[in-house]
């Protein structure tokens, strides 16, 4: 696999991760560079970390993981967006102007579980194909941890300017990018 494809294939698999923090920075009224940095890392660590357990796992495990993984997407996401909904519809922390952004551990694993699942069955690619692992998976971390960062910054200029209604727009993405993973996976769209 030559650099360029490498690199095409770390910006596809960093999409969904980029859309998700894009969500999240959208919940955040101002930027909160720390957090902004840990989450880009959970989505850079996980992304690059699937491929190299596919890689170990080998196609043992290839019709599990594609049988279900679209099923896991969408309970996730669509877990999460609806939290995120939940949150922005119920709007107490902006009405006592204590809104502040949180990082949450257990949901930024779950987020990142759920965006880099697909990764997983690329990982069994580069075992058939013999492919370098280390620079594959440096790459696919690197490119998902600077796009999901970008992402962050972009979500919390868009967060401070519309409030609640960017966090409610963002949880209905999240909803609707899990649904389409389902939609995809059922071989509907």
């Amino acid at each position: 696999m030559s650099c360029t494809e490498l690199f095409l294939l770390s910006v596809g698999l960093a999409m969904d991760a980029f859309s998700v923090a894009l969500c999240k920075g959208l919940s955040m009224k101002r930027i909160n560079y720390i957090g902004g940095t840990v989450m880009a890392l959970f989505f850079g660590v996980f992304q690059a970390g699937m491929p190299l357990l596919g890689y170990f796992l080998g196609s043992r495990f290839e019709s599990f993981i594609s049988a279900f993984s679209h099923w896991i997407a969408f309970v996730l996401l669509g877990f999460i967006g609806s939290k995120m909904i939940w949150e922005a519809l119920r709007g107490s922390d902006e009405d006592t102007g204590t809104s502040e952004f949180r990082l949450d551990l257990k949901e930024l694993t779950i987020l990142s579980v759920a965006t880099s699942i697909d990764a997983l069955a690329v990982g069994i690619v580069f075992a058939a194909q013999k492919t370098d692992l280390a620079v594959s998976v440096t790459m696919i971390g690197a490119v998902t941890f600077a796009l999901s960062f970008t992402a962050i910054i972009i979500g919390s200029k868009f967060g401070s300017i519309f409030g609640n209604k960017a966090e409610t727009a963002g949880g209905s993405i999240l909803v609707l990018i899990g649904t389409k993973l389902l939609l995809e996976g059922l071989g509907v769209l």
